[in-house]
């Protein structure tokens, strides 16, 4: 399935239904006077969020969206029907903005949550409503109002509580799939990765997270080189980001800087988030080049680096619960080494197992 995460839609609420005139003539009934009934209101659009969904590819094929027109009132004070409502289903985690893209209207970042794009309008009063001791037979009634249309952006930002990031073919998809059940695809090229990846981390039946694969980010990505920094908004939402640096490479400073220089440029605050950094590819390393290495990335990151190894699983398993102890503590929550709650408190380091 293809996957979507920014869409155009056009919605249009229903008019209200006009109301009748009409009079009362029956047989043997001397005095009939007005009975035109009201019209129907028009149908209201909503947009919902739902879970099952992961894209927007649903609005690729469709873009406008219009709910029905109330019926019409009718003669022995029969009211019209109000019109059927429309409702978008999306993904949890859609943001709704206005068409100059930039005023969020409303952001749909838990299922079951619902908001009204466009009011129907209210239908027309029938002469009925307008009798009265002056006016015995008024022969007039009210159309009803029209309904609101209106262009909006619909933008996905996926929830997640980790993300992975890093330069094009540093591991990330290989490490998504050694830690996950997703199944992105990996070959040996940049750019293998062109839209995100989502992953669920079972550590333990108390003990799962999310975890997001994005694609790489070059040099330049915040003014639009490779795949840009469109993606990127797919963590805004993360607690924690894991940085992944590939070791074969010859500029692992270079690279690590490189992605945080992005990330800064970006904003949104994603170079303010936790973040726990790695050598990856460690199966490839002799021990000696993985001893500098993890001094030469250090002195960069300012932090000790975890040594990894996607393919061969080396050190995936304590990331992932250093990567999980964050995420607790981002929460207000602390896990204790002995796996009980500590209460809230704000996590002060990185998981570590016991020696």
């Amino acid at each position: 399935m293809k996957f979507l995460d920014q869409c155009k839609v056009y919605v249009r609420s229903g008019d209200g239904g006009g109301g009748a005139v009409s009079f009362r003539r029956e047989k043997f009934i001397e005095y009939g006077g007005p009975d035109g009934g009201d019209g129907g209101r028009g149908g209201d659009v909503w947009i919902e969020a739902v879970e099952g969904l992961n894209t927007l590819i649903d609005y690729r094929y469709q873009q406008h969206f219009k709910a029905k027109t109330g019926t019409h009132g009718m003669g022995r004070n029969m009211h019209g029907a109000a019109g059927e409502d429309v409702v978008l289903k999306v993904p949890v985690g859609t943001q709704v903005l206005e068409e100059d893209q930039d005023t969020l209207i409303v952001d749909l970042d838990t299922a079951g949550a619902r908001y009204l794009l466009a009011e129907g309008g209210n239908g027309g009063w029938g002469n009925d409503r307008f009798k009265g001791p002056v006016n015995r037979a008024p022969r007039h009634a009210n159309p009803g109002l029209p309904g609101v249309e209106r262009w909006v952006w619909l933008r996905l930002k996926l929830i997640a509580d980790v993300g992975l990031v890093g330069l094009p073919n540093a591991g990330k998809s290989t490490f998504l799939a050694a830690s996950s059940a997703a199944k992105p695809k990996i070959a040996d090229y940049p750019f293998t990765t062109l839209s995100p990846n989502l992953g669920v981390v079972d550590l333990s039946p108390q003990e799962r997270f999310v975890i997001a694969d994005i694609p790489g980010l070059i040099e330049g990505a915040s003014e639009g080189a490779g795949l840009g920094v469109r993606f990127l908004g797919h963590v805004e939402r993360c607690a924690v980001l894991i940085h992944l640096v590939d070791g074969t490479q010859a500029d692992i400073a270079g690279a690590y800087r490189q992605v945080r220089e992005e990330l800064r440029a970006y904003g949104h605050g994603l170079d303010e988030k936790p973040e726990i950094v790695a050598l990856n590819k460690a199966d490839a390393l002799s021990e000696e080049d993985r001893r500098d290495l993890v001094v030469e990335l250090g002195t960069a990151a300012g932090k000790a680096p975890l040594v990894i190894s996607g393919v061969s699983g080396e050190g995936v398993r304590d990331m992932l619960r250093s990567a999980w102890a964050l995420v607790r503590g981002e929460r207000g929550e602390l896990v204790g080494l002995d796996g009980a709650d500590e209460g809230p408190a704000v996590a002060t380091g990185v998981w570590k197992p016991d020696l």
